[in-house]
Order: structure tokens, then sequence, then C-alpha cells
């Protein structure tokens, strides 16, 4: 790791830990500064700003090892590992959820997961062609799922485990989808008739 990179992680740390005891527009820069032991300048250095902070640590502990090596065969037990790490970090997640940065959370999460559910979608539709709008619809629909799914998960607490949300979510998706597909598959006569 880089000096860089050393640092930006020493700032996330004392970062994490002061949002475990204080809301994230209580925490200043000086909190952060004071607890690392650095001066301003060299947080400045780093990142522009604490929302800025957030970000990279959404992005570098949750998202980046979600979507690094994700695939049709991958995405339950990529899942499953981000929930472990939301859940082992349960205060600051919950803290930084109801932030401005909650948000950016939330739409990247969508945005990756309607890209998984259209390689599902292309996965188990195996020969027949599935219409790109019908795809992208059935995509967004579970994307706006898992996502509402892991909001809701840390807003009432993470009382279940990450292995038991999985486990939901992985059977709704594999018999939703199966049935999805095979609707949009059908011809268009007997789409009608049902």
């Amino acid at each position: 790791m880089t000096d860089s990179v050393v640092t930006k992680q020493a700032i996330a740390d004392v970062f994490k830990k002061l949002m475990e005891r204080k809301s994230f527009e209580k925490i200043t820069i000086s909190d952060i500064t004071n607890e690392c032991g650095l001066n301003r300048q060299t947080f400045y250095y780093h990142f522009s700003d604490k929302y800025e902070l957030l970000n990279w640590i959404f992005y570098k502990d949750a998202i980046t090892p979600f979507v690094d090596g994700l695939s049709f065969d991958t995405w339950s037990s990529k899942l499953c590992d981000m929930l472990k790490l939301i859940h082992d970090n349960s205060r600051f997640y919950s803290n930084a959820l109801n932030t401005a940065y909650g948000e950016e959370f939330r739409e990247y999460v969508h945005t990756v997961s309607t890209g998984v559910f259209c390689d599902v979608i292309d996965n188990v539709s195996g020969n027949y062609s599935v219409a790109e709008d019908d795809k992208k619809f059935i995509a967004e629909f579970f994307a706006y799922g898992i996502t509402g799914t892991i909001v809701s998960w840390i807003r009432k607490g993470m009382k279940d485990s990450p292995e038991k949300v999985i486990s939901h979510v992985e059977n709704l998706v594999n018999d939703c989808q199966r049935l999805a597909i095979a609707r949009y598959m059908m011809p268009d006569n007997k789409k009608h008739r049902s």
C-alpha cells in the first residue's frame, strides 16, 4: 500500500470509530484530525471534506469488494459478504445511511444490482431472447427489491443474520425470475390470456 492509501485508511478508521459515538453531522474535521494525530492540511490533502471521506469508505469497504469478481455464480455470496461487513460495522452504516451520501450508497447498490440481474436473466433465459426493455424492467424491479431489503435491514437494526437475509433473497430471486422470464418468453397470444 502506498503512503497515501495508508494515511487515507488511518483517517477512515478514526472516522468510523467516531461515527460509532457521534452522528455524522456532529463530527468535525478537527475531531478527525485530533483523533488521528494529523493536521487539517493532511486531511485536506486526501479528502475535500467529510462527505468525500464517507464516500471513499463506502466504495472501498463495501462496494469495491462486492463488485470485484461479481457474476451470475457469485452474486449471492458477494452480497452476503457485503451484509456481513455492514453488520460488523453496524453503528457506522446505520449513521452513514442517514446522511446525504446514504442516497448515493443506495443508488450505487441499485445500479450494480440491475447489472447483475440483467446477467441473471441472460443466464436463466438460455436460448430464448428477452427484449431489452423487458429485461431492464425485470432487472430494475429486483434491484429495487434488493436495495430496499438492505436499507430496511440496516434501519431495523440488522436483527436477522446476513445469511438469513440472503437465503430469503436467493429463494425469491430464483423463483420469481424464472416465472417472470417464462412470462416474457411466452408467445404473444398466450401472454394476453393470463
